[in-house]
């Protein structure tokens, strides 16, 4: 399973909210939404997203093996 914990920590590392992704960034709220509701992203998001944030995948997302 893919966490977007990571994401999460890496805003609030960077004090980066939602709102400046969204109008600041050009970020669809509707991507944000997937993510918070642990839906798939594409790897041109998660690009994105990384060179927004100046980080690497390991920032944004996580896999988590099934139980």
């Amino acid at each position: 399973m893919i966490s977007y914990r990571p994401f999460y920590q890496t805003l609030l590392k960077r004090g980066i909210t939602e709102y400046h992704l969204i109008y600041k960034e050009g970020i669809s709220a509707n991507i944000l939404h997937r993510m918070k509701h642990g839906k798939n992203i594409t790897l041109k998001t998660l690009d994105t997203l990384c060179f927004i944030l100046d980080c690497g995948i390991s920032d944004i997302i996580e896999y988590i093996k099934d139980k």
